[in-house]
């Protein structure tokens, strides 16, 4: 009787892993998306934009880092108001930097851009911005593992048969 009530122990605890692991062993890390902006260009293939704070203010002489397929093609600083500006720029997929903040924008020619286009890039500086977060991910990243998910489950499902079934008095015992 012991060994039966240890053999659907396990069998309810690897019935419950079959369960959840399937979908969480191949749900793999979601990798963050980046996700274009589009900005319409102005005639010549002007880029206009502007880097501020987190209150919105204007980033004086800040660097502006624009990139292309990886490669660096300009580093403009910016004006007294925290304004940039770009010239000569073709139609595509752009990164800009500055201030510890960055993004991907599609640069649309003049005519050309989705109504929703915006009319210039904004950069916003995150300084100061405080994330809570706990060491290196803590519970957050102990929580999102397969393994540890799966172990949790399988714990609370076996957990409870087993106190149930030691509280059964047979009479018979091996």
């Amino acid at each position: 009787m012991r060994r039966a009530r240890i053999l659907v122990t396990v069998s309810v605890t690897l019935a419950t892993l079959g369960l959840c692991l399937p979908p969480m062993a191949f749900a793999g890390e979601a990798s963050p998306k980046t996700v274009a902006v589009d900005v319409a260009l102005m005639d010549g293939g002007v880029l206009v934009g502007q880097v501020v704070d987190s209150q919105g203010s204007g980033i004086e002489n800040a660097p502006v880092l624009l990139r292309y397929e990886g490669k660096s093609l300009a580093t403009p600083r910016t004006g007294s108001q925290g304004y940039f500006a770009l010239k000569d720029l073709r139609p595509g997929v752009y990164q800009l930097a500055s201030a510890k903040s960055e993004g991907a924008y599609r640069l649309w020619a003049p005519g050309t851009a989705p109504p929703t286009a915006q009319k210039g890039a904004l950069l916003v500086a995150n300084d100061g911005v405080a994330r809570g977060q706990l060491g290196r991910g803590g519970l957050k990243v102990l929580l999102a593992n397969p393994w540890v998910a799966a172990a949790i489950v399988a714990t609370a499902v076996a957990v409870p048969v087993a106190i149930h079934n030691s509280n059964r008095h047979d009479s018979h015992s091996p």
